[in-house]
């Protein structure tokens, strides 16, 4: 038998009550827009519905339609204001809109009507902190937690009201509380953490943010505050994982790219950093310190003009940013303007006397300067600000003599006792600076350790091809052959302004410029580069693709000489009138030949010492530059001998007359003499302050800067003896 179908149900029509209770079930089960439609249909029928308004507001404010969210709040409460809730939600629409203020007074109505309302301190204590009046916040949370004692979720409401008051062992005591309630609170970890690195507790907070991030593995402020834990302890590999981490949780938080640039920056890896600090300031173009890191990033890729215009614009977004004003000294310091340097590190120490790195910056500038007493105050200043940072005490120690008991010396011993917390340039630092204090106390075995530690540690993080170093001496040599200086002789520019000193570092170079520049007749220039730029400029317009030293071998008579001229003009420039101005370039030991054809008539001075002496000097200082070959004593030897090698033949084919040798030992022998024959090579008359060369003012960079600020003296001859025995590595290369 066929059954007929079920007749078709008609719909119920719900009673204003069911469907209040309907509603009421939809909404709590998070179906709002059906909820809301019963809400509306109710309103239909009644337009002072004070259940439905109130509800609709409700689900307004969840929807984020927050104007619209307060006004059905207000109707609610204009027909009924003697039930707290509204209030209370009232609250929340005003606070999640930003206005703060009108949200505490609807929160405190809700408390007025029922005062143990546990939501409404809760609320109210949140919009107080919001408005940093986190005193009254705190006396809310803790209100809400003697009527629910056991709330781990208001047990770490009330740490953040805590911290936010710097009241930090309190915080973190509520923290821990919420956490033996509720062991998976991650939130709660997190906070724990930054309330722990607020107290300079790292690695702890780091154990925190890691529990946080167990716990949910996508939360991107752990990641990002682990990230920041990380690397204030020196450990940036992992800092960036995590970094990068957050970031992909929530690409668009400037300060995560910004701490990302700076972890990439102290990994030496600046052109990624820049990167993120463009992108930081994209999000957010009024981002001062992104901009003065940004010019950090420039800096740290030796584009110091290019860093200016960014410190200027975090000073121009705020004007009382010390760190910028400091930076910009080191830019203005990098490109040989101190009074400007000098200026900005000042600024600096005006907005924040207690900068550090602006008392250090100004010490190195006086230290060039030849100011050395004000010197000494700004770098004794730097470490007592600053005493874990190792490089400050070895800017120190490069302007003072240690003395047992030296308590400068004791607060390195105990740097070093906790070294793990430096990175390891400062540990390279630290480990220069206790050789020097050590070699001054005649303690030579314990001085040698820390240059070989300080050394090795230099070593392994620089790329140095010897064999390619090498190969480049011989090549250099076998180009500049007799036949190819007699062919070109005589073409180059005539000027006999340019004095090349050129020699081994800590060979006498700067005390022989230093002599030099004490005539008035003569501007020393220092080690600058223009040479060899006025070499690649040639290349560069000439189309010689050719390689240094190959270049000479197909460089026309002409090409010489216009390679002498520009590097007349760059050097004229540098000091108009000037009869003679002095280049000791330590490069331009390569270039002799070169520069003979292109400036028949400059004069080349080669400073000479000791090897021994030469290369243990070169060992006991962390040069500014790379210099890889000076890092270990082997490839030291090695060096040497190439570059004694290359001298002997620059003596053999050079016109007679153009390369004075001066040697160390006889220039402190019999000084005057030797002051004489330097001065007279260079076709000047004699000039008595030449004798007086320690007096006389103008910067020098190198690293021999305090030295030449003395009167001779004569300890620094035969200085390798008492570390003759530990040298073994180097004389065997040197053949000793």
């Amino acid at each position: 038998m066929t059954r007929s179908p079920n007749p078709p149900e008609t719909q119920k029509t719900l009673t204003p009550a069911q469907a209040l209770n309907t509603a009421l079930s939809l909404l709590r089960a998070g179906q709002l827009r059906q909820a809301a439609q019963l809400y509306r249909a109710l309103l239909k029928l009644d337009g002072k519905h004070v259940a439905a308004l109130y509800y609709l507001g409700v689900i307004a404010t969840r929807e984020g339609r927050l104007d619209e969210a307060i006004e059905l709040l207000r109707q609610s409460i204009a027909l009924d204001a003697s039930r707290p809730e509204p209030h209370n939600d009232l609250g929340i629409a005003l606070a999640t809109a930003g206005r703060f203020e009108e949200a505490i007074a609807a929160y405190g109505t809700a408390l007025a009507i029922r005062p143990n309302y546990v939501e409404a301190h809760n609320n109210a204590g949140t919009a107080l902190m919001a408005l940093s009046r986190n005193v009254l916040a705190t006396t809310h949370f803790e209100r809400a937690l003697e009527i629910r004692p056991g709330s781990a979720e208001l047990l770490n409401n009330l740490g953040n009201a805590l911290m936010a008051s710097r009241r930090y062992e309190a915080a973190i005591a509520r923290f821990r509380t919420a956490l033996a309630i509720n062991p998976n609170f991650a939130q709660a970890h997190n906070n724990l953490g930054l309330a722990l690195v607020a107290l300079d507790r790292p690695e702890e907070a780091i154990k925190a943010y890691q529990a946080a991030i167990s716990l949910n593995p996508g939360y991107t402020n752990a990641h990002g505050n682990l990230a920041l834990a990380l690397a204030s302890l020196n450990r940036h590999e992992p800092a960036i994982a995590h970094f990068e981490t957050a970031l992909a949780g929530n690409p668009n938080v400037a300060e995560t790219h910004n701490n990302l640039g700076n972890s990439l920056v102290a990994l030496n890896r600046p052109a990624e950093a820049l990167t993120h600090y463009n992108e930081a300031l994209r999000i957010r173009p009024e981002y001062a310190e992104a901009y003065n890191n940004l010019g950090s990033a420039f800096a740290a890729l030796d584009h110091h003009a290019e860093a200016i215009p960014h410190y200027d614009k975090a000073i121009d977004i705020k004007p009382d940013f010390a760190d910028a004003h400091n930076n910009l000294g080191n830019a203005f310091t990098a490109l040989d303007r101190p009074d400007e340097a000098i200026s900005s590190y000042r600024r600096a120490l005006d907005f924040k006397p207690t900068l550090a790195e602006a008392h250090a910056g100004l010490g190195n500038i006086y230290r060039t300067l030849g100011r050395l007493d004000e010197a000494r105050q700004h770098l004794e200043n730097a470490v007592t600000l600053a005493p874990r940072r190792a490089e400050f005490h070895h800017n120190l120690s490069e302007i003072k003599r240690f003395a047992s008991g030296d308590p400068r010396l004791a607060a390195m011993e105990a740097l070093a006792q906790d070294i793990s917390v430096l990175s390891e340039d400062e540990r390279m630092h630290l480990n220069f600076a206790l050789a020097k204090a050590y070699r001054d106390l005649g303690e030579y075995e314990r001085s040698f350790r820390y240059l070989l530690e300080g050394n090795a540690g230099k070593r392994a993080r620089i790329v140095y091809d010897e064999a390619a170093t090498l190969r480049l001496f011989e090549r250099t040599a076998a180009v500049f052959t007799p036949e190819l200086m007699r062919r070109n002789a005589g073409h180059g520019n005539p000027s006999t302004v340019p004095v090349f000193i050129i020699g081994m570092p800590r060979s006498g170079t700067t005390l022989i410029e230093q002599i030099l520049a004490s005539h008035p007749k003569v501007f020393g220039a220092g080690e600058i580069s223009d040479f060899k730029a006025a070499v690649a400029n040639l290349a560069g317009r000439s189309g010689l693709g050719t390689p240094f030293p190959n270049i000479a071998a197909v460089m026309t008579r002409e090409q010489f000489h216009r390679l002498g001229t520009d590097y007349t003009d760059r050097v004229r420039g540098k000091a108009p009138g000037i009869k003679r101005v002095t280049d000791k370039a330590l490069g331009n030991v390569m270039l002799a030949g070169l520069i003979n054809l292109a400036l028949p008539n400059a004069t080349i001075i080669h400073a000479r010492r000791n090897p021994v002496d030469t290369c243990l000097s070169c060992f006991t200082r962390l040069f500014g530059g790379e210099m890889p070959f000076k890092y270990d004593l082997a490839e030291l030897g090695r060096y040497f001998r190439a570059h004694d090698a290359l001298m002997a033949h620059w003596r053999s084919i050079l016109p007679e007359g153009v390369m004075l040798e001066m040697q160390y030992e006889d220039l402190v022998a019999d000084f005057e003499a030797q002051a004489r024959r330097l001065v007279a090579h260079c076709g000047l008359d004699w000039d008595e302050r030449c004798l007086a060369f320690h007096e006389t003012e103008r910067p020098v960079r190198t690293a021999s800067a305090t030295q030449v600020r003395q009167p001779l003296y004569r300890s620094s001859v035969g200085n390798s003896q008492p570390y003759i025995k530990m040298l073994r590595p180097l004389l065997d290369e040197l053949g000793i």
